[in-house]
């Protein structure tokens, strides 16, 4: 492992602060992270508006790693997950969605989770720790750069590993340069979206500092169902959550996502639709209605397909826009709720 510092560890004001601190001029930090996201530089020395004397000291302080991408497995569907390795060796996983004319990225925040979901896979190998701010961006930048002009990366969802919220420092200065079109990756803030499973203090401020799209990761619209599943809502239960949900600036069209995981005779019936439609009444709301991607250590169910389209249909006849979302990339284990990061590379095709 190299000592030198990851320099997309960096925010532009830190950059800044360092280059003073050295007697360089602060314009200089914008020339230099335009090379390192816009123009996807690997080093410092080809960064040709820069003297010499300053590409030396950058290269002896920094490095531009790339993330280790040891797997990559393909879905019939076309999706594709990569799994990363770190450089303290721990793994990570992102999943690239091919859509009708797009593509989006779900990236991970963290390795492991500590939120104990009790249908997520991910929680069940516990947390190990936070990424860094370089880690989380450097997903959407390896990604980008390895695409190419071959297909279209618009969308960053942050739902795969972790709970973005629980790591708020490095996630907000992460999307702030993936949306930077000056000096970073030039992403619309109205194509990013923070899914939380309720982390609730830390809501209003995420759309005050950053813009971005919010997403709840819901799944019972009662504070005992919603305990059982989620132990998080024992801390930050259904009333908080909501208030929070309430104070999320939004713009005049848009509205928040709630996304509902359906387990049969868990919370699938059409009680449950009808205590989410009260739910959400007071909050501009859309709803993602996931059907259970069932998994070998899951003690849950998927609902039978009538019970999903009934559960929907009462959510529209309350005037809701409701969505079933059927998770691509289920045959690799790249679903909602499958990720885990295993390390079982055998299963996976190189490249």
């Amino acid at each position: 492992m190299t000592n030198q510092t990851d320099i997309k560890d960096f925010t532009h004001e830190r950059l800044i602060s360092w280059l003073r601190d050295r007697e360089i001029a602060s314009y200089r930090a914008a020339q230099i992270l335009k090379w390192v996201y816009l123009r996807q530089a690997e080093d410092f020395e080809g960064m040709s508006d820069l003297g010499k004397a300053l590409r030396e000291l950058l290269s002896s302080h920094f490095a531009i790693p790339r993330l280790e991408k040891i797997a990559l497995q393909r879905s019939a569907d076309g999706t594709r997950k990569y799994l990363f390795r770190l450089r303290d060796g721990n793994l990570v996983e992102s999943v690239l969605i091919p859509e009708r004319d797009h593509h989006t990225l779900c990236i991970s925040s963290q390795v492991g989770c500590a939120q104990g979901c009790r249908f997520c896979l991910t929680g069940k190998g516990g947390f190990i720790r936070n990424l860094t701010q370089g880690e989380i961006i450097s997903q959407v930048r390896d990604v980008k750069q390895e695409l190419g002009g071959s297909a279209r990366l618009s969308n960053i969802v942050f739902m795969g590993m972790g709970e973005p919220l629980a790591n708020y420092e490095n996630v907000a200065n992460a999307v702030t340069l993936i949306g930077n079109g000056g000096h970073g990756l030039a992403f619309s803030h109205r194509k990013m979206t923070v899914s939380t499973a309720g982390i609730v203090p830390r809501i209003p401020e995420l759309g005050w500092q950053t813009k971005v799209g919010l997403a709840i990761s819901l799944n019972a619209a009662d504070n005992p169902t919603r305990d059982m599943l989620m132990p998080i809502n024992r801390k930050h239960p259904l009333e908080k959550l909501m208030a929070a949900c309430r104070r999320y600036p939004l713009a005049p069209r848009e509205r928040i996502t709630f996304e509902y995981v359906l387990i049969k005779g868990i919370n699938d019936s059409p009680d449950h639709a009808r205590r989410l439609a009260r739910l959400l009444r007071p909050v501009r709301a859309k709803i993602n209605l996931i059907p259970l991607n069932e998994h070998d250590r899951s003690d849950f169910r998927r609902p039978e397909e009538s019970v999903i389209q009934e559960f929907r249909e009462i959510l529209v006849r309350h005037h809701y826009t409701a969505i079933i979302r059927h998770s691509k990339g289920q045959d690799i284990s790249a679903a909602c709720g499958q990720l885990r990061a295993h390390g079982e590379t055998k299963i996976f095709q190189k490249t």
